[in-house]
């Protein structure tokens, strides 16, 4: 295949990765966008195959088998995880892409002429490999940490020690430094210290994050993987890296700010960190309150004669994977006659959209689903919020002054008439912040696993 062939078909692949992009904004296309999605990758990997295929001849049978072991690894992984599982799952997914941009630039400073560079290696292109080298490192090491903590393996509260910045400061320092010697001609050395630099790196600015910015972090780590590769794009003079990185790392730096507004935080505030406890650790100021506690068959009763529901889903439905039970419950609502609708908070869950996926896979009509925004007015006409397993989200403390969450927008929940929280006990969010919603006269708890709470209320419905 000739360069200009290639270069046209790597051109289609990208146009494809744009229409991926822009189907997946809204989740009616979604679909449509995951196809263009797979046919854009589809193309590039065949088209890159054919490349290597006319290079290095034979050697395409190892890189094949490669692609056949990854991939089927992939599929299986892709069906058995569960839905709760899916922000660890994008986060190691991260961290692969940014230790293979790690392993390109090795292999290219191992072998210029192999990967296309001249020997030695022009600056430019030393300059290149340098920057998706340390970018990739962060993006290896941070999607490790993340990817510990939202699964439990690494306890989710911040991890702070004094002089924490300055260390994190003296070694990005370090880091610049050795990559400077690389950069003027240095060779393995400084290239070795700079790369180990930023594996460190990665590690000590993700562990100060707590659980509350973990939204932000899974969103900025895609945004660093898709720089990553876009570096290892031009050392390798490889458009299709180049403009595929390139929408990933921009995709993501847009939706590391909506994060960050939507939860009233700085891009620079969560980097620093702190904020955030282990999830299921008792509120800050709980104390001794008394909250008024109900059952499936009260929470029946209250939206069965109610004329409009709207419902918060939170990490709690995920956990108990509530979302089909939850769809039923409603289908009998509105077989009385009362008006069904869900609210949807930018940061629910554990990374952006997870409630969305969530609904979309129960089949909950689109229609049916709204934004924070387009609904907050709604809930003081509301008969009815019912909030499962959400605790941040609506926490009214983001109106006080003083509050840790001050200034985040939260769904409005605490204004409709009567408000009914599924928990499955009094264990603070992961902001660690109390929520005096549930304290509220018109506030009633039913407790236990959502799902089972969820078929008793759609049963006691009939």
């Amino acid at each position: 295949m000739s360069a200009s062939y290639a270069a046209l078909w790597y051109l289609v692949a990208s146009v494809c990765f744009i229409l991926a992009l822009k189907g997946l904004s809204h989740p009616s296309t979604a679909r449509r966008g995951n196809v263009f999605g797979i046919a854009g990758m589809a193309i590039a990997v065949v088209v890159t195959m054919i490349i290597v295929y006319k290079a290095a001849g034979s050697n395409i049978i190892g890189i094949f088998a490669g692609i056949v072991i990854g991939g089927g690894i992939g599929s299986i992984v892709a069906r058995r995880v569960q839905m709760t599982q899916m922000p660890e799952l994008v986060a190691a997914m991260h961290s692969l892409v940014g230790l293979a941009a790690v392993m390109i630039a090795v292999a290219a400073i191992n072998n210029p002429e192999a990967m296309g560079l001249a020997n030695p290696i022009p600056i430019g292109s030393r300059l290149e490999l340098f920057i998706g080298t340390f970018i990739g490192a962060i993006t290896f090491s941070g999607s490790i940490i993340a990817f510990g903590k939202l699964s439990g393996k690494i306890k989710s509260a911040p991890v702070v020690f004094i002089g924490q910045h300055w260390l994190n400061l003296a070694l990005a320092i370090a880091m610049v430094g050795f990559g400077a010697w690389f950069f003027m001609g240095g060779g393995w050395v400084p290239f070795i210290a700079m790369t180990a630099i930023a594996f460190l790196l990665g590690v000590l600015i993700i562990i100060p994050i707590g659980g509350a910015d973990m939204p932000v972090v899974i969103s900025m780590l895609n945004s660093y993987s898709g720089w990553a590769a876009a570096g290892i794009g031009f050392s390798l003079n490889n458009p299709m890296l180049i403009i595929s990185g390139s929408l990933v790392g921009s995709s993501g730096a847009i939706l590391s700010y909506i994060m960050c507004k939507a939860m009233n935080r700085s891009f620079i505030s969560v980097i620093l960190g702190g904020f955030g406890a282990e999830e299921g650790t008792q509120a800050t100021g709980s104390g001794q309150k008394t909250v008024k506690s109900g059952s499936a068959d009260d929470a029946a009763f209250i939206m069965g004669h109610a004329e409009s529901v709207i419902i918060v889903p939170g990490y709690g439905l995920a956990v108990a994977r509530a979302q089909h039970a939850v769809k039923e419950m409603a289908e009998k609502l509105r077989e009385k006659g009362v008006s069904v609708r869900y609210a949807i908070h930018p940061v629910a869950g554990r990374m952006p959209g997870h409630m969305n996926v969530l609904l979309a896979e129960a089949e909950v009509p689109y229609d049916q689903v709204f934004e924070m925004d387009d609904i907050n007015n709604e809930f003081g006409t509301a008969d009815v919020a019912l909030i499962l397993g959400a605790n941040d989200v609506v926490n009214p403390l983001a109106g006080e002054k003083g509050s840790p969450i001050y200034g985040m927008p939260i769904i409005e929940a605490h204004k409709a008439r009567t408000v009914i929280v599924n928990k499955r006990s009094m264990a603070s969010g992961y902001a660690g912040v109390d929520n005096p919603l549930f304290y509220l006269d018109k506030t009633m708890m039913v407790f236990g696993d959502a799902k089972k709470v969820i078929e008793d209320i759609a049963k006691a419905i009939e």
